[in-house]
């Protein structure tokens, strides 16, 4: 299959699938006190570490429109209505892709399993971090006021770092997982194989490093 059109398929099978998991709340996973993780930011890094940067971004932009959308049409928190703003809800997800991939590129090399799985969790912090980091820029005032209305505290860092450990690492470790797991199943079937030989050497498949981030390949940018 040619590059671009393989590239154009994957974006368009990921971007889908993010979808699908915001519209149909498959994409979150009930946690305590009525919290939930999300893995519909996973997506976007399965699509960066496979095909570069550039599907990344587009399937990011695919959950951040969605994430906006949802908040418009059917809101189910108090903090929803902050993420009709493009600024928290598709600005931050732009990041995610090319951050997943740098981290992957850059340690590839050296053993891809660890790759993955660290694009895995650096990609998903950077989600938790930049939301958290633009909804306390933009609207740390009426947030602040919703935690005062709630009893939860005066301490706008200290509710954001409770939320980054209750659910921001929890969602890492699940992106790892998953990160890893789909990457590996990708390098088997790209390569015709049913063998795990040479899974934590160096990287020679995997689209050869998309190779660069534009041009040719998904990661040629």
């Amino acid at each position: 299959m040619d590059d671009r059109v393989r590239r154009a398929v994957v974006a368009g099978t990921l971007g889908a699938l993010s979808i699908f998991l915001g519209l149909t709340r498959l994409g979150f996973i009930p946690w305590f006190a009525g919290a939930a993780l999300t893995i519909m930011h996973v997506p976007v890094i399965i699509g960066a570490v496979i095909e570069g940067p550039v599907v990344g971004l587009i399937v990011g932009i695919l959950f951040g429109v969605t994430s906006l959308f949802q908040a418009a049409v059917a809101p189910v928190g108090a903090f929803d209505p902050f993420f009709t703003n493009p600024v928290v809800s598709i600005l931050p997800r732009l990041f995610i892709g090319p951050v997943a991939w740098f981290v992957f590129r850059a340690i590839r090399s050296r053993n891809i399993a660890v790759g993955a799985v660290v694009a895995g969790i650096v990609g998903s912090i950077t989600n938790t971090v930049l939301v958290l980091g633009s909804l306390g820029l933009v609207y740390g005032g009426a947030i602040l006021g919703l935690m005062q209305q709630f009893e939860l505290g005066d301490s706008l860092l200290a509710f954001f770092g409770g939320i980054a450990v209750a659910n921001g690492l929890p969602e890492a470790g699940l992106s790892a997982v998953i990160t890893l797991a789909v990457v590996g199943a990708w390098r088997l079937t790209a390569a015709g194989k049913r063998t795990v030989a040479g899974w934590s050497g160096r990287d020679e498949s995997l689209s050869r490093d998309r190779e660069e981030s534009s041009g040719p390949s998904a990661g040629d940018a």
